[in-house]
Formats: C-alpha cells, structure tokens, sequence
C-alpha cells in the first residue's frame, strides 16, 4: 500500500513538471525563431489557428506562407514541436538540389511509413536510396518499358474505360463518379506496369478486390499518422494493436504477402524459363537477379504508391477545369484530330498544347499537395530562416501554384499558354518552367522517375477520351468541388459526372 501510494505522489508530482518543461520549451522556441506564421502561444503553439481551419490545412498554410515577407512560415504545434512551411523557389532550391545532403526524407517520416513502404525508395535515404535509384532509373530509360506502358495503356483504355463510358452515355441520366473511375484506371495500370499482374478494378460491376482493399486502407491510415498532431496516439494504438493501428497491420499484412506470392511465382516462371516474355518492373528486377524478397517487395510497392492516384488526381482535376473553359477545350480537340492518324507514341509526343493544359492544371490543383524533408543539422536557409536539427521543413507546392510573384495577377485563371510560345513558323511549342518553382515531380537528385511515363498515360487518356465524349461534371446547383490532401490530393466526395457522346468531329 505504501509502495502504491509513493507511485502515485510521484507520478503527480511529475506532472506539472512535466508541463512546466513543455511551456518552457515552447516559450523559447517561440522566441528564437522569427515571427512569421500564425500567432503562437506556450505549450499550445498555433493550436488556436490550426483548430478552426484542420478542413482546410493545405489551404490556410497556403494562404501563411504566400502573405510572409520571404514565402517561409514556422508553424508552431503543441509541446513545443516546430514545422518550416515554404513556397520560396530558392528556398525550395536549397533542400532539394544545393543542400540535398542535409534535407532527407529523415526518420519521422520514415518511421510514420515504415509499415507500409518499408525500405523502399521513397522512403529511404543515403546509400539505400541511391542503389535503388541507379536500379530504376536503369529500367525506366530502356525503350521496351516505354513500349510496356503504352501497351497497358492503350489496352485499359480500350478495353475496358472507353466501353464503359459509352454505357454510361448510351442512358443519357447515369452519374458515374468519374474520380472512381480513374482511380481504378490507374491501379489496374500500375499494377499490370509494376507486377504483371491485373486487379480488373475497372470492370463493369467496379468490384473491390482484396489487394486493392487492403492497400486503400493502409495508404489512409498511413497518411492519417502524418496528418495526425501527436503521434504518440498512432504509436499508443500500434503498440497494444488497437483501432485504426490494428487495421493498417492487417492491410499492410494482405499487401506484403500478396505481392510475395506473387514473387515466388515469377521466380518459378524464371527456373523455366530464363527468358521472361513479361517486361513489367517485378521481372525486370528478378531477370537482372536482384533477388532478395524484402527488397523486391519495398521497391515495388513504392512504385504503386508513387504511380497509383498521382495521374488520376491530376486528370480527375484536369477534367474538371476542361468544362468550364471551353476554348481550351476547342484548342485540345484541334490537336486531337491532328493526331488521329499517329502511333500512339507520336501522338501523345507531339500534344504540346494538351500538354501544357496538364501542367496547367496540376500548378492549380498538383497531386501532392506539400513534401516534407527533415534538417540533419542546424542551418540557415536562403531567405536567412534558422531551421534547427531535426525540424520538419514542408515546401508547399500547391502555394507556389498560386503565387502572385511566380505566375503573375492571373495566376488564379487556368491558361495554358503561359507554357506556349510560338516558333518562326507560328507552331506551339512547351516553355517549361523551372523545377523549383513548379515542384509538382520534386527536383534535384529525387526528381520523379516516372514523370514522363505519367504525361504518356495522361496524354493518352485525354486524346482517347475526348475524341469520343465529353465529361459534364453534374455537381448539386451551387456546389464547387474541393481540394483535399491525403498522400495525394483527391476531390472531396468524388466526382460526379454525365458522359455524352462528342459527335463527328471536324
């Protein structure tokens, strides 16, 4: 009884002071780092800002970081926790390319999605990381990939999306969730890209398979451990395996061992036959004899992952802004009819407008929303902001998107042209921006791999698409869809659509 009752005085006793070395630390870090952000309080940080706008934080810290002096916020969290925000391109420039080296993905987040990636590339630094890089960037230059993923493409595309956009014009009232839709495009893409092997997500009667169940679940949950502002809550719930913890383990569980399966059996296929007909990335890697099972699995669910909602969120977007504006709709179809008699490689190649239209689009509503890396040592960035050891430092891609100062007065209208310019000879041609200013594929030494495998499927979408229908967004009278980050942005409660056959096209 005594023992219980010292226990307990001391654990009393412990408390305040607990709390008194939590106000204390945040009190000094509030004043040792400069006032720009939202006002900040001991021991609860910008709480009182962050509260009433945790809908729309990918908005609210767009609208901080865009109204500082120098484009970078410290946004102060409860217990004294710290977070750089940037929408500076030299600032963006210093983590991502000049001080590579001292930003890393860091151990935050790596730990916060270790369950799910594991050690694969995007969620992995140093030595690791440049070994799977050099692996990758070795399979996606090769020309039969490129042919792969055209084929896969081509062959989602007409076998299974354009027939069930003509179903659903033939009735003329049908409402498909046209975010739905390319979300299953996408994942039967990828996974026919990366495995081999085809989940028919995008099927007439839409059914939810078992792997593409349990990888939605574990990229939620995963994305929620991010999101969440005490960690201490998902790490409590992993511990004792409870609640959503305890759903992400068995997700993460079907995901690994699926692919493990799958694995073992492109190995048997190989003991057969050492010459794989297949050039999805899995036999790619096993045929080059990188055979170690961990390894196979954490690269190849990273390419899912980075490949599976990014080129549907764009062009679920993309789709969106195309109704309202149908004088650049008019100029893509032009471009369209041009291209009808192609390759598909041509084609795609030589849609410099739709093109610019994507880009466009995604400065307005990019897939990833922010990046976050993490300060391996005290340093001062660019724009003179001190970043401690260990702080989280977020460049805000979709505030750089709608930055006076990068795109002008009329960043807020969706003009392609500002990526045209013409030739002598009066013909558009793409005027890229710089990688740190429009940061939507990263930039630097971990700038995306996948971007140009991205626009070839996009490109393709659009011209298969459009030459047959038009998508009429059939939102409720007065209703705007909105933009919500998870891993990925997504439109809030999907996208509802009518599809109407286009008719001859001139």
């Amino acid at each position: 009884m005594v023992d219980i009752h010292l226990s307990t005085f001391i654990l009393l006793s412990l408390f305040p002071l607990t709390l008194f070395y939590f106000f204390f630390k945040s009190l000094l870090l509030i004043k040792s780092t400069q006032n720009y952000g939202p006002k900040s309080y001991p021991f609860i940080g910008c709480l009182p800002s962050i509260l009433p706008n945790r809908h729309r934080f990918v908005q609210w810290t767009a609208d901080v970081v865009n109204t500082t002096p120098t484009k970078t916020a410290i946004i102060h969290l409860p217990f004294g926790r710290v977070r750089v925000v940037t929408a500076n391109p030299t600032v963006v420039r210093h983590i991502l390319k000049t001080s590579f080296h001292l930003y890393p993905k860091g151990e935050g987040v790596r730990n916060t999605l270790f369950d799910l990636l594991g050690d694969g590339i995007i969620n992995i630094d140093g030595d690791g990381w440049k070994f799977q890089r050099q692996v990758s960037i070795h399979e996606f230059n090769t020309k039969s990939l490129r042919n792969f993923v055209e084929h896969v493409v081509t062959t989602e595309l007409n076998d299974r999306l354009l027939p069930i956009l003509a179903t659903a014009s033939a009735t003329k009232t049908t409402v498909l969730d046209f975010q739905d839709i390319l979300q299953r495009f996408a994942f039967d893409n990828i996974c026919k890209i990366a495995f081999g092997y085809d989940p028919a997500c995008l099927t007439p009667s839409m059914p939810d398979a078992i792997f593409a169940t349990a990888f939605d679940d574990a990229v939620m949950i995963s994305t929620g451990r991010i999101r969440g502002n005490l960690p201490l809550i998902w790490k409590f719930k992993r511990l004792f395996s409870i609640g959503s913890e305890k759903q992400l383990s068995e997700a993460v569980s079907i995901v690994r061992e699926f692919a493990k399966k799958l694995i073992k059996e492109k190995l048997a296929e190989l003991e057969k036959n050492s010459s794989l007909g297949s050039v999805d990335l899995l036999s790619r890697f096993l045929s080059s004899g990188h055979s170690d099972e961990r390894f196979i699995v954490d690269i190849i669910i990273s390419f899912i992952l980075a490949g599976r909602d990014t080129t549907s969120a764009a062009l679920t977007w993309f789709f969106w802004l195309l109704h309202d504006h149908p004088r650049i709709e008019t100029e893509i179809m032009k471009e369209i009819v041009s291209k009808s008699e192609s390759t598909v490689y041509d084609e795609v190649k030589d849609m410099v407008y739709t093109h610019a239209a994507l880009c466009e689009s995604m400065r307005l509503y990019p897939p990833v929303a922010m990046d976050a890396k993490q300060a391996a040592n005290d340093d001062v960035l660019p724009d003179n902001t001190f970043v401690k050891k260990g702080y989280p430092v977020s460049y805000h891609i979709y505030a750089m998107g709608r930055s006076k100062e990068l795109w002008g007065a009329d960043w807020a209208e969706f003009r392609p042209e500002r990526w045209l310019e013409k030739d002598e000879t009066g013909r558009w041609v793409f005027k890229p921006r710089d990688g740190y200013e429009y940061p939507v594929f990263q930039a630097g030494p971990r700038v995306c791999l996948g971007k140009e495998m991205a626009f070839l499927q996009m490109k393709r979408v659009v011209a298969g698409i459009l030459r047959q229908f038009k998508v009429v967004p059939a939102f409720d009278e007065g209703v705007q869809p909105v933009y919500v980050a998870y891993f990925t942005a997504v439109m809030e409660g999907g996208f509802p659509v009518r599809i109407e056959e286009r008719g001859e096209i001139e």
